[in-house]
């Protein structure tokens, strides 16, 4: 498994460090997306909140992990598929977040629709957050 994930790293041009080591294989572990706050949490503060930030910053920079807005304009994070790449982001697919336990979840086999803008405008990227109650608190 630290092979795996130094092989991303490698793959993407980032020096391996311990505190990416640690990071990605927390995404790796993880069935749901993660907040800043979760990895802090997960960490047992191992590092500090600007290493954390800084580290996310680059795996999103570098197309590992993406973004995903929230209803309070906080941000998850979650692993991006191997068709993203640097500074390109190509996960196309609905975001859920349970309504009851406050989960967020990539749910990779559910596509985003076609959305029809009018005349001049242009997409960047599109993202679908569906609320709901997820299987685990039915």
């Amino acid at each position: 498994m630290k092979e795996a994930i130094a092989d991303i790293l490698k793959n993407n041009q980032l020096s391996i460090t311990d505190n990416r080591l640690k990071i990605l294989e927390m995404f790796q572990h993880s069935e749901k997306a993660l907040s800043h706050a979760d990895i802090e949490s997960l960490s047992g503060k191992l590092f500090d909140r600007v290493t954390i930030y800084r580290t996310l910053q680059t795996f999103v920079d570098k197309g590992i992990i993406h973004t995903i807005p929230t209803a309070d304009n906080s941000v998850m994070y979650a692993l991006c598929k191997e068709a993203c790449s640097e500074g390109h982001h190509h996960d196309d697919h609905v975001h859920f977040l349970c309504e009851t336990c406050g989960t967020t979840y990539c749910l990779d086999n559910v596509n985003i629709p076609e959305v029809n803008i009018p005349k001049g405008f242009s997409i960047h990227q599109t993202n679908v957050l569906v609320n709901g109650v997820c299987k685990n608190c039915k």
